[in-house]
C-alpha cells in the first residue's frame, strides 16, 4: 500500500510539473526573446542558446528604436506611465463610488434597485464599439477629447460595474446582525459602514480592485480612438513596434515583460493581503 501511495504521489507530481511547464513556457519564451535580436529570434530552427543583449530594453528606455531604415522615436516609457496613471486613477474613483453603492444595493431594498444594478452591469457587457461613436461626439462637445480626465471617465465603464457586483456579493454574505449590534451601541451608519462592513468585505474589495485594475490596464479600443499618442497607454503604444521595415519582435517581447511587471507585482502584493483577510474569517448569514 505504501509503495502504491508513493507511486501515486510521484505521478501526481509529474503531472503537476507538466501542467506548470505547459502554462509557463510561453512566458519563459517571451522573457528569453526580450534578450535576443530579431535575427536570433527568427532563425530556423529556433535555439535556446544565444548571446543575451540588453539592446531591446535600452531602446525602450531611451525611446530610440533602431531599424534597417533608420532610427525611430518611440514613447514607450511615457505610454507605460500613462497606463499606471489611467488604471490607478480609474480604479481609485471606481472604489470610492462603487463600494458605497455596492453596500446600498446589498443592504437596502428600494424601487427599481435591481434594474439599476443590472443596467450598470450591462455597461460591462456592451461592446466598446457600440459606445465609441456617441462618446467621441460628446467628448468633442465637452472638451474631453484627448484628456486624461476623459479617459478616466470612460474607464469607469470597465471598473465600476465590476467592483459594484463583486463587492455587493461580499456585503450580502456578511450577517447584518453584526452591524445592527454595532448601531445599537450608539454608532452612526457611516461608522458602521467603515469600521464593520468594509473590513469584513476587505478580501472582496481587494479582489475586485485588482481585477478592475487588470481590465483597465489591458484596455485598447477606448484609448486608441479617444486619445492621441501622448495620452495613450502601453497597449496602444506597442503598435509603434510594427514598422514599415518589419516587426521588432525583440522590442515587443521586452515591452511585454515591462508592461506585465506592474500588474504581476500588484497581484503578488495583493495576494498576501487576500490570504490574510480570508484567514481571519468572515461571518456569513
Amino acid at each position: 500500500m505504501e509503495h502504491t501511495s508513493g507511486l501515486e504521489r510521484a505521478l501526481r507530481g509529474v503531472a503537476l510539473a507538466l501542467i506548470v511547464v505547459f502554462f509557463l513556457f510561453p512566458i519563459l519564451w517571451i522573457f528569453l526573446m526580450s534578450f535576443q535580436t530579431n535575427e536570433e529570434i527568427l532563425r530556423i530552427p529556433p535555439s535556446p542558446f544565444f548571446t543575451p543583449t540588453l539592446g531591446n530594453y535600452a531602446a525602450l528606455i531611451s525611446g530610440k528604436l533602431t531599424t534597417v531604415s533608420g532610427t525611430l522615436d518611440i514613447a514607450f516609457m511615457r505610454n507605460l506611465w500613462n497606463s499606471v496613471l489611467l488604471s490607478t486613477a480609474s480604479v481609485a474613483i471606481a472604489l470610492v463610488l462603487g463600494v458605497p453603492a455596492a453596500y446600498a444595493f446589498a443592504r437596502f431594498k428600494f424601487r427599481l434597485g435591481e434594474d439599476i444594478a443590472f443596467t450598470l452591469l450591462s455597461f460591462r457587457f456592451a461592446p466598446p464599439l457600440l459606445v465609441l461613436l456617441p462618446l467621441s461626439l460628446y467628448f468633442q462637445q465637452l472638451g474631453l477629447t484627448d484628456t486624461y480626465a476623459g479617459l478616466i471617465w470612460v474607464y469607469q465603464l470597465i471598473a465600476l460595474p465590476l467592483i459594484l457586483w463583486i463587492v455587493r456579493g461580499y456585503f450580502e454574505d456578511i450577517s447584518p446582525d453584526i452591524e445592527h449590534a454595532y448601531r445599537v451601541a450608539g454608532h452612526s451608519w457611516w461608522s458602521t459602514f467603515t469600521r464593520i462592513a468594509v473590513p469584513l468585505a476587505g478580501p472582496g474589495i481587494a479582489a475586485a480592485g485588482l481585477l478592475a485594475f487588470i481590465f483597465c490596464w489591458n484596455n485598447f479600443v477606448f484609448a486608441l480612438i479617444l486619445a492621441s499618442a501622448d495620452k495613450q497607454p502601453v497597449t496602444v503604444g506597442a503598435l509603434a513596434f510594427v514598422t514599415a521595415s518589419g516587426i521588432q519582435y525583440g522590442q515587443i517581447a521586452a515591452a511585454i515583460v515591462l508592461s506585465v511587471t506592474p500588474t504581476l507585482a500588484l497581484a503578488l502584493y495583493a495576494q498576501r493581503y487576500l490570504v490574510e483577510g480570508l484567514s481571519l474569517g468572515a461571518v456569513k448569514g
